[in-house]
């Protein structure tokens, strides 16, 4: 892909927008939980279980994404994800459990296509110094994504648009968008030909025998968990039902963490570039994340003003996006693809064992009655440990910044 400049902007862009719009889908289902509920004739946990089936397919096809597009090219993969992105918008859409748990896991499989394919194009295109800047943006699109799917959603959703009109139009979204990507994307040299599934095995075998890949997993997957569960799922019903919010202002609230992750994932990522570090800023990030979460669960919401501490929780989560840049220049640099797709697998992974693991724990503190204050704060507490041990994970992380070396020597030498 390494054609004019412009043609390689233009290619990123449109992917990160394409980001943008799963990202969207992805947060949407917060803000209609009610209407999906009796819908589908579900209880609470019932909804975030079919939330929760998107990880279902992200996390797998983390690896399908990230071998395909390292064989095939940008162009050649990218826009078969947006495609069965759309497809599953459109399930969804139907108004029957079966067609709408099977859209979920397409959404899902299609949309991880994204942040892959971005990444990958970031990385092959631009120098290694502007990496972390550049996949801190391409988040920033897909957290933009994620604060439309609340900030916007939720009061179409409130004023009457049927639910079901969203995710049609959504799915239509998606298909526009897949014709755009093949009309759009440049044509480029696929970097690995030949050698089959042995060769796409041989990539990922590399990858995860490496543990630097291992820790960037563990400690992304712990960093991401208060933002696609505590937020993304539960984040509006325990403004609710937790602190007495009505509807709208829940949604404003709970909006607030991708509205920080837009200023967070660029900001952290050109420090860290600036600094050419990368464990001081993810260790910088989880600490404040840890005391919002404090503050979320614990505190008085009317201790400060409104939206603050929402906003600087994804402000400081944006260092969750490091370690993909952390995976990437711990690894061969033809592997770009593979390394990318195996790191949103491992964090994805907990986001997909992890969702219906706290639903279940809410029912049944509740004993499927009620759900109240103290319910949320048990069955979240161990997020503060989960984001303690990714702090205590990357104290063990080798530092691969520039300051350290050359990233493609320390790849060598692992």
């Amino acid at each position: 892909m390494r054609k004019s400049a412009g043609a390689t902007w233009i290619a990123w862009i449109l992917v990160a927008v394409y980001y943008f719009y799963q990202y969207a889908l992805r947060a949407a289902p917060g803000v209609m939980m009610p209407q999906l509920s009796e819908a589908l004739d579900l209880s609470a946990m019932g909804v975030a279980s079919l939330v929760g089936v998107f990880y279902y397919g992200y996390s797998p096809f983390s690896l399908v994404a990230g071998g395909a597009i390292d064989r095939m090219g940008a162009k050649a993969v990218i826009p078969a994800g947006a495609l069965i992105t759309g497809a599953g918008a459109l399930l969804f859409g139907t108004g029957s459990l079966p067609a709408a748990n099977l859209g979920r896991f397409l959404q899902g499989a299609g949309g991880v296509f994204a942040l892959v394919g971005a990444v990958y194009i970031a990385s092959k295109n631009f120098p290694a110094s502007q990496a972390a800047t550049l996949i801190g943006a391409t988040q920033m699109f897909g957290m933009a994504g994620g604060a439309a799917g609340q900030f916007a959603v939720g009061p179409l959703i409130a004023g009457g648009l049927p639910w079901k009109n969203f995710w049609i139009g959504a799915g239509v979204a998606g298909l526009v968008m897949a014709a755009a990507l093949i009309a759009l994307l440049p044509k480029e040299e696929a970097t690995r030909r030949g050698g089959g599934m042995k060769a796409t095995a041989a990539a990922l075998g590399t990858v995860f025998r490496n543990p630097q890949s291992i820790l960037c997993g563990l400690i992304g997957g712990l960093l991401f968990i208060p933002t696609t569960i505590l937020d993304m799922t539960w984040g509006v019903r325990f403004l609710q039902e937790g602190h007495g919010f009505d509807y709208g202002e829940a949604v404003m609230r709970s909006a607030m963490v991708p509205v920080g992750w837009i200023i967070g994932c660029p900001l952290l990522g050109m420090l860290s570039d600036r600094i050419g570090r990368r464990k001081p800023v993810i260790i910088g990030g989880a600490l404040v994340l840890l005391v919002c979460l404090v503050w979320i669960l614990y505190g008085r919401p009317d201790a400060i003003p409104p939206y603050i501490v929402g906003l600087v929780a994804g402000l400081a989560s944006g260092a969750a996006m490091l370690p993909y840049t952390v995976i990437k220049e711990a690894n061969p640099p033809e592997l770009g693809g593979t390394a990318t797709g195996v790191v949103s697998f491992l964090i994805f992974t907990f986001s997909a064992l992890l969702g219906p693991a706290f639903g279940w724990i809410l029912h049944h503190l509740s004993g499927g009655g009620q759900i109240g204050l103290a319910h949320y704060q048990t069955t979240f507490q161990p997020l503060l440990y989960g984001v303690g041990a990714a702090i205590a994970l990357t104290f063990v992380l080798k530092e691969t910044g520039s300051a350290v070396g050359a990233p493609s020597e320390m790849a060598k030498a692992v």
